[in-house]
């Protein structure tokens, strides 16, 4: 029986697994189909993690953690977890794909979310050079430049009045008069000189070359279209949660989540299901930086600890 199953091997699982096997827990796996990373192994530049001066892409930011991590023993398994559920006397299985199950004491939980696409002929082939879904990772690439978000929610406009401190101009392209956004926010927004509200459109497609985006075809609803020359496009239509695996056999999560389906947990990222914790941008209010995902790990590690020696009193 494994004394801690991490699902997940981004930032929060890597550093979660450090803190663990550091911390001298023995039998610690994590269980990641791919190659561990996250999300940020696809970034083309990283530069605002503290203590990392240069500047890099995500592949080889993430290179070193895989080898500090499991330097203490942490081991890695490349199998697809399916379903975690509790038992009667306190352990969790983990059923992986293919039939097999492991048991552990306690898990923590670091699948993640990821943006929705918005489904924009271009989007995909533009992302990363042009198309992006963090504007506090890419906006200072735009610099004095004019560039356009997309979406009517809470966290686009937040990502607008935040790339207003950055670039030139931002075009607000949203499918409605109205914003599902908070009142306050949706006020900040329009008294901003910087960012013009494009609004009853949406975009048709995204333009650009060999050197990414330079430029979007906007469609309005009485379909009218109009080409903004920008370089980039900010999009925000929504995230998938990965939270599959706490569901049971009834489609039910094992533990409380928020009405958007990410798990709800305390400062010391326990969740409701007592030996369960969760971190990274699977959690409540994930900031969704590497910085937060990584301090996430290393918090809910300790818990774990705290919590196995709780079992041995």
């Amino acid at each position: 029986m494994l004394n801690l199953a991490i699902i997940g091997g981004g930032p929060a699982g890597l550093a979660a697994g450090l803190y663990a096997t550091r911390g001298g827990l023995k039998d610690v796996t994590m269980f990641e189909m791919g190659m561990p990373g996250g999300q940020i192994t696809g970034s083309s530049e990283m530069e605002n993690y503290p203590g990392v001066a240069a500047v890099m892409d995500g592949m080889s930011f993430m290179a070193p953690w895989q080898e500090q991590c499991f330097r203490f023993g942490l081991k890695h398994e490349a199998k697809k977890v399916e379903k975690v559920s509790k038992n009667e006397d306190g352990t969790f299985s983990i059923n992986l794909e293919g039939g097999q199950t492991q048991l552990a004491k306690a898990v923590i939980i670091c699948t993640g979310s990821e943006p929705k696409r918005a489904g924009v002929k271009g989007e995909d082939e533009f992302f990363g050079r042009g198309v992006s879904t963090c504007a506090t990772c890419d906006g200072f690439f735009y610099k004095n430049k004019e560039v356009a978000v997309l979406g009517g929610g809470d966290t686009a406009l937040e990502e607008a009045l935040y790339l207003s401190n950055i670039v030139s101009k931002v075009y607000l392209i949203h499918r409605r008069e109205g914003f599902r956004a908070a009142p306050i926010t949706v006020e900040k927004v329009k008294k901003n000189d910087k960012i013009e509200l494009v609004l009853n459109a949406v975009v048709d497609e995204i333009l650009g070359d060999n050197s990414g985006v330079t430029s979007i075809k906007v469609k309005f609803n009485d379909g009218s279209t109009k080409i903004l020359d920008v370089p980039g496009i900010f999009t925000f239509v929504g995230l998938n949660v990965r939270n599959s695996i706490i569901k049971d056999e009834d489609g039910n999560f094992i533990c409380d989540t928020t009405p958007t389906g990410q798990i709800k947990v305390n400062l010391k990222m326990q969740t409701s299901l007592k030996g369960l914790f969760a971190a990274g941008d699977i959690r409540e209010d994930a900031p969704k930086q590497v910085v937060s995902a990584a301090g996430d790990g290393a918090v809910a590690a300790l818990s774990v600890l705290s919590y196995l020696e709780s079992l041995n009193d």
